[in-house]
């Protein structure tokens, strides 16, 4: 019997142009590993104080590990500023060297594509997928190190095909919210 899963899948990204990779990445093509997508925009103070910095770090210090750290760059405000050609001299200033997508403009307003998918509400973001491909986190502004980092390490942790909810732990450990009961 399958279980079915309260997570959600993540949309597929919706990019117009690829920084730092010879092909264009997809989710499908990433399956099988856990993927940090970080969404930010250059003209974001929170992003380029923080978040770019702690996604590089994680990019070297898990470098090999099958973790995809991919950037998505998501314009929805300042759209003139903020061009492919703009933001190819920040990856080289800023030294980024994660993959970095152009979150697609729409036809229909200022939001772009991806972030309309996901339901971004600025950036920062940071996105976490597992290795089916099901969003295991979605957090706006500064992410703190070590919780990111717990959270990291619990998805490369599991095995390809597992798929650990809260409640497949607390079965398998005999705790809840309560706290933990002594297993015999």
């Amino acid at each position: 019997m399958e279980q079915k899963s309260k997570y959600v899948l993540a949309p597929e990204l919706e990019v117009s142009r690829w920084f730092n990779t010879n092909e264009p990445l997809t989710l499908g093509a990433l399956r099988g590993r856990p993927v940090l997508l970080h969404t930010f925009q250059m003209l974001c103070p929170g992003c380029v104080v923080h978040a770019i910095p702690q996604a590089q770090k994680i990019h070297g210090m898990l470098r090999n590990t099958d973790l995809a750290v991919v950037g998505l760059h998501t314009v929805f405000e300042h759209h003139e500023a903020m061009t492919p050609v703009s933001l190819e001299a920040f990856i080289h200033e800023y030294r980024i060297t994660f993959p970095v997508g152009v979150d697609m403009a729409s036809e229909s307003g200022p939001i772009p594509k991806t972030m309309a998918a996901y339901g971004l509400r600025g950036t920062p973001s940071t996105v976490l997928i597992d290795r089916q491909g099901f969003i295991r986190h979605h957090g706006f502004g500064q992410e703190e190190d070590v919780a990111l980092g717990f959270r990291l390490g619990l998805l490369l942790a599991e095995r390809p095909g597992e798929l650990q909810t809260p409640e497949d732990k607390r079965e398998a450990t005999g705790c809840d919210d309560d706290g933990c009961s002594i297993l015999a």
